[in-house]
């Protein structure tokens, strides 16, 4: 299993996740033409996808759905919650799926991980191929005992590294944005994320990548350096999800 992302921030986010031929988008906030230029960079187009899951439906997350949905004619998976905001649009084939069952995709396993985040019914997801796990968990301003469970012993991470405390409270956010991002039902800071992490290192964790890097309240090292000391590594060996070039693709090796 391999993953990659199109692209990560507030001005749109989709992650790639491939095994064998089977090929999903999580999230999609950007455009035909523009899903299309950042696929190529990855070898692939619209046609190769095989669905398309959505986390929450804010703008960033759910804005190209509609629209790419309808060019390759692929499935979308959501929330009842998030369908019901009425935000998603026209799609060619709706799924909804349940916020705590497990479904297939292919040879890709999902779990649905509730999320708390200022969002209708926001999931997050672990994905699976029966040897490896790639927990991808962003949108979300606090970690809950179930969280917890359902992202332990994943081989692979993408991470909310969204902003630094200090930078939020001094940038230029209004405070009623401020008390929203760093709120329970927010966005992750670096302080969180690292302790998360600290709960969830283990031995066969391959790879932790920062994501969702605020521009505004954060800086891309901020981001890595927190993650960096839980790792053990050096900040330049913790790789982030720049919002223009998004992340090339990373293979899980099997864990058997």
């Amino acid at each position: 299993m391999r993953f990659a992302s199109l692209g990560s921030g507030s001005r749109g986010n989709a992650t790639l996740i491939e095994k064998k031929s089977t090929r999903i988008l999580i999230d999609c906030g950007f455009g035909v033409k523009d899903t299309r230029g950042r696929l190529e960079r990855l070898g692939l187009s619209l046609d190769d996808l095989d669905g398309v899951l959505v986390t929450h439906e804010h703008g960033d997350h759910i804005g190209g759905v509609g629209r790419v949905a309808r060019a390759c004619g692929v499935p979308v998976y959501c929330s009842h919650g998030t369908y019901l905001t009425g935000r998603l649009g026209e799609v060619p084939d709706l799924r909804l799926i349940s916020s705590h069952k497990k479904f297939a995709i292919g040879d890709l396993e999902i779990e649905p991980v509730p999320v708390p985040h200022d969002a209708k019914e926001p999931i997050q997801y672990v994905v699976g191929d029966g040897d490896t796990r790639l927990g991808v968990l962003t949108d979300l301003g606090s970690i809950t005992p179930h969280i917890r469970q359902c992202y332990a012993r994943c081989e692979g991470l993408i991470l909310e590294t969204n902003h630094d405390p200090q930078m939020l409270q001094q940038g230029p956010y209004p405070p009623k944005l401020k008390r929203r991002v760093g709120g329970a039902y927010g966005h992750l800071s670096n302080g969180q994320a690292q302790a998360l992490l600290q709960e969830l290192q283990h031995d066969k964790l391959q790879h932790v990548v920062a994501a969702h890097i605020s521009d505004k309240n954060n800086t891309d090292y901020l981001a890595k350096e927190s993650l960096s000391r839980v790792l053990g590594c050096s900040v330049e060996d913790v790789p982030s999800i720049d919002q223009e070039e998004g992340l090339h693709w990373v293979s899980l090796r099997s864990a058997f």
